[in-house]
């Protein structure tokens, strides 16, 4: 099979397109033949090797996959070959990954395909949906009547956060760059929109928040303000922390715990297995219902692999601002 090889971490320009033996299912596990992956952060920083999580050497990146069925080993229950299904935890704690043409992984990170929703969003929909699921529901507990504020809503994890705020019946407050990324972030359902280019973030969020403070603040960026966070939330509010893996940001203990507020820092690939399938059955569910929209910001060509990389890259840790949406690859 073709894949794209890491054989060096570094710079996106060390992927290559390589043949690779087709993998095996072992038990409980399903060989898919991948039509589409997605890229996402974390597959930019296990690549560029900056943080500290094992892969194999030498490697496939890519989390997100949606594909065929091609064969099953013993003991898989839930699918057999031909099925349609999309998936994700994969290029993940020393798994290979997605940009392959065939991946082969356990039978519990794959979910069927939503009747009537093309694969690309699936694929798209993946590693970001699912995490934003577990944000909102599992740790933000956001409930109807709520204010619920995310950094960053047209970004893979925000926009999602965006719409599921506005499913759960809550009012929105998110941050963008430009008048287009405003104008998509309040069609997607947001109620206020700060533009973090020229507006004081803080400044305004005071404002917004004067009568009402918030109930449910999930923040996306590497570097999060805990002052304002905290002055933001009403008492018994909740905080919860997706990013920021090397941050070590002051924190202001008085107001946090006077308020009596939660702080949950989570990773989608630790949470478990049969959560991870609830939260993908709702987004594939709200897809097809139209519920739930993804925006595919670029396309790429399998061969072109390492160019689909360094374009997030240059507008996730770079902050280009090209990018409205998810980079997906075409693999066959």
């Amino acid at each position: 099979m073709k894949a794209a090889c890491v054989r060096t971490q570094g710079p996106a320009s060390n992927i290559r397109l390589e043949e690779w033996p087709t993998p095996q299912p072992g038990q409980g596990e399903v060989l898919v033949r991948v039509t589409w992956s997605a890229l996402n952060p974390i597959d930019v920083y296990l690549r560029a090797g900056t943080i500290p999580m094992p892969v194999p050497s030498p490697f496939i990146p890519g989390s997100d996959f949606a594909g065929v069925v091609e064969a099953v080993g013993p003991g898989v229950t839930r699918f057999k070959p031909g099925d349609r299904v999309w998936g994700s935890n994969q290029g993940l704690l020393g798994r290979q990954g997605t940009l392959a043409e065939y991946v082969c992984t356990h039978e519990q990170w794959v979910y069927p395909v939503t009747p009537g929703v093309d694969e690309s969003l699936l694929a798209a929909s993946a590693l970001t949906g699912i995490t934003a699921h577990l944000a909102v529901f599992d740790a933000g507990q956001l409930r109807k009547g709520q204010r619920l504020f995310v950094t960053g809503g047209t970004g893979g994890v925000g926009s999602f956060v965006v719409q599921m705020g506005r499913i759960a019946g809550a009012e929105v407050i998110t941050t963008a760059g430009s008048p287009e990324k405003i104008a998509h972030c309040k069609a997607m359902g947001a109620s206020h929109v700060i533009n973090h280019r020229t507006e004081n973030l803080k400044e305004k969020l005071a404002e917004l928040v004067a009568q009402k403070p918030l109930d449910v603040w999930i923040e996306t960026q590497r570097e999060p303000d805990f002052d304002c966070m905290v002055s933001s939330l009403a008492p018994g509010g909740r905080m919860v922390l997706i990013a920021g893996r090397t941050a070590r940001p002051v924190f202001p203990v008085g107001p946090f715990y006077v308020k009596g507020l939660t702080l949950t820092g989570f990773a989608m690939f630790n949470s478990p297995a049969e959560r991870q399938r609830h939260a993908a059955h709702e987004v594939g569910q709200w897809l097809a219902e139209g519920k739930l929209k993804v925006t595919i910001g670029a396309t790429y060509p399998l061969e072109k692999a390492a160019e689909a990389h360094a374009f997030l890259e240059e507008n996730t840790l770079g902050m280009a601002g090209k990018l409205t949406g998810k980079v997906v690859v075409k693999v066959s």
